[in-house]
């Protein structure tokens, strides 16, 4: 799944966002979701979210298992 649908998103799952000093290259960070900052249904790159370590950025993948 990617992460453009903020109803897909819940604090607590495990994702990989691209930071924004990323974007340019695309390297992805995992970690835990600990906030959805983005307030609209969905967004085309991505919904922005917080880490449970403080990290910003958009979801790219929502990684299940």
């Amino acid at each position: 799944m990617d992460g453009r649908t903020r109803k897909d998103i819940k604090p607590g799952m495990r994702v990989n966002i691209v930071l924004k000093k990323d974007q340019r290259s695309g390297v992805l960070t995992e970690g835990v979701v600990g906030k959805l900052l983005t307030k609209s249904p969905t967004h085309p790159h991505g919904i922005k979210v917080r880490l449970e370590d403080g990290q910003v950025g958009r979801v790219k993948e929502i990684i299940t298992g």
